[in-house]
């Protein structure tokens, strides 16, 4: 359905160093949740690192605060991007104790490699047409989309967005030509939100972050292509006790309602 990828393909792993990670997608670096320094070694520092889908930013920043200040002295550090590049990564030898990837076909990348526990699936996400505010295309529904007038940008199919494109337009019998593929979603809605494209097939989720700078539009085809959320913890993890109690906070009510706040889904 999607023309052959030439320089949105996905980035495939890419080197790590002790000193830190390098982040995917966006080509930043790893993030931490807060802006303080860690303590030395020398003064028991701890860290705990996450690899998570991009879509979970917003989210997963907050939470990695609230664990944070529930353990003084205890860094997390996050590396946010496509799913599927996290999940090479992984493969490839990066250090990281916990993924939450979008979709269970990434997760699988990294269960089939034994280097994940039992992943749990912690919420759902589905997909809306994301337009510019003023919306310059009059977008209304999916069909819209397969307009050639109409600039469409796209996840690539290999990441979990894109693959969830892929489904709902097959749902909807619609061929749409994008005019370009993304590494995530993130980079995708931002294509919108610079009114470089006129549309764009991303996470309901994304669209309620970006605080009104695109438009959110709703589709039938959207509920067949809801993608379930897993979580573990890596086997190899650095920080497996860590690890472990961060699962837990966003398994728990605290958890939930953060996500619930940004859109996500009970599974």
């Amino acid at each position: 359905m999607f023309r052959r990828l030439s320089r949105w393909a996905i980035a495939l792993p890419v080197a790590f160093t002790l000193t830190g990670l390098a982040g995917c997608g966006s080509g930043a670096p790893a993030t931490s949740a807060s802006s303080a320094p860690a303590a030395s070694a020398g003064g028991g520092a701890e860290e705990v690192t996450v690899f998570a889908a991009a879509s979970l930013t917003g989210t997963f920043t907050e939470l990695g605060k609230s664990f944070e200040s529930a353990h003084p002295g205890t860094t997390v550090k996050f590396n946010f991007g496509s799913s599927a590049t996290l999940a090479q990564q992984i493969v490839q030898g990066a250090p990281a104790d916990v993924f939450a990837a979008a979709s269970p076909a990434t997760m699988k990348t990294v269960t089939d490699a034994s280097l994940a526990a039992a992943p749990t699936t912690f919420v759902r996400n589905k997909l809306q047409i994301a337009v510019p505010a003023d919306n310059p295309a009059k977008v209304d529904e999916l069909k819209d989309l397969a307009d050639p007038q109409v600039k469409v940008a796209l996840c690539a199919e290999q990441v979990p967005c894109g693959a969830a494109a892929v489904k709902a337009l097959g749902a909807a019998g619609l061929k749409v030509e994008p005019v370009t593929l993304e590494q995530d979603v993130k980079a995708t809605l931002t294509k919108v939100r610079l009114g470089e494209v006129d549309a764009a097939l991303v996470y309901r989720t994304d669209v309620i972050a970006s605080g009104g700078k695109v438009t959110g539009i709703d589709f039938p085809e959207a509920g067949q292509a809801i993608n379930d959320y897993p979580i573990a913890t890596l086997t190899k993890a650095p920080a497996g006790d860590l690890a472990k109690r961060f699962v837990d906070l966003v398994l728990s009510r605290q958890g939930k309602d953060v996500l619930a706040k940004a859109g996500f889904e009970a599974p």
